[in-house]
């Protein structure tokens, strides 16, 4: 007989650090439960601070901060027990300005090698209006779509996706998240673009990651080129971390699987 194999996630995200302070908690609980934990980052945040610094002779430079960014990623990763990571190299916060075509196959190509039955990916708001994170939001559902289509050159069989997710905030986790961080913001063309949270009823499917709070400060402890803005972080009680840690939520694109307005309490009902 054969023995089936376990289920698999693929997590398509647009910069290191988005794995562990966005969804780290469900990655690290399906990791644990036995599911193959697949992420994808699109850039490697070379156009990010350095401890806190945005240029000056202090910061490394972008070709040296990518590195640095891409070993922290890596080291991250590892933490939160994933089966595998891919980086496609592209420009960071210039995401949107990449050919549609080109990282739609690219995103498709690492759907039909990792052959998920779930993706979860940013929302179409960005979490605060981020270019970068809304581009990776629409790549990662036009490649969903394409992984499936058989005239696309990308390598590798056709693959159907059975459920997509968009990653969202409650009202409570924002609200920790302003409180850990600082006002989510995004500056986009002169315009401030503000995080904002789902209603309760708009989210389809809420997961319990108390158990995992501490694995994913261990993750985030792991950008340490980016401490600066998670100072607050290494003061908070274990209660602070669970208000932020303590439950992930999502919003359900598409299912093959199951449907209606039944709360979900795991990313892979339907399909157990």
């Amino acid at each position: 007989m054969t023995t089936p194999r376990p289920f698999r996630l693929l997590a398509v995200l647009a910069h290191p650090d988005d794995e562990s302070l966005g969804i780290g908690g469900t990655l690290a609980r399906y990791a644990a439960e036995g599911v193959e934990v697949h992420v994808l980052t699109a850039t490697l945040g070379d156009r990010g601070r350095y401890h806190g610094l945005k240029d000056g002779p202090d910061h490394p430079g972008p070709a040296k901060l990518a590195r640095i960014r891409e070993a922290e990623l890596r080291a991250a990763t590892a933490v939160l027990g994933l089966r595998s990571l891919a980086i496609l190299g592209y420009g960071d916060g210039r995401l949107d300005q990449a050919d549609p075509a080109e990282i739609t196959g690219r995103i498709a190509a690492e759907i039909r090698r990792v052959r998920p039955h779930v993706v979860v990916t940013f929302g179409p708001d960005g979490a605060y209006g981020h270019p970068d994170h809304i581009a990776i939001s629409q790549f990662a559902l036009a490649a969903a779509h394409a992984a499936l289509d058989p005239e696309l050159a990308a390598e590798g069989k056709p693959h159907a996706v059975s459920k997509f997710y968009y990653m969202v905030m409650t009202a409570p986790k924002f609200a920790a998240y302003q409180e850990a961080f600082k006002k989510l913001v995004s500056v986009v063309d002169g315009v401030e673009r503000e995080a904002m949270s789902w209603p309760d009823w708009e989210i389809t499917t809420w997961i319990d990651t108390r158990a995992q709070w501490e694995t994913v400060w261990r993750a985030v402890q792991c950008h340490d080129s980016q401490t600066a803005a998670y100072e607050k972080l290494a003061h908070l009680s274990p209660e602070g971390h669970e208000a932020l840690w303590g439950v992930e939520t999502y919003y359900r694109v598409f299912s093959r699987v199951n449907g209606g307005r039944t709360r979900e309490t795991d990313l892979f009902e339907g399909l157990r």
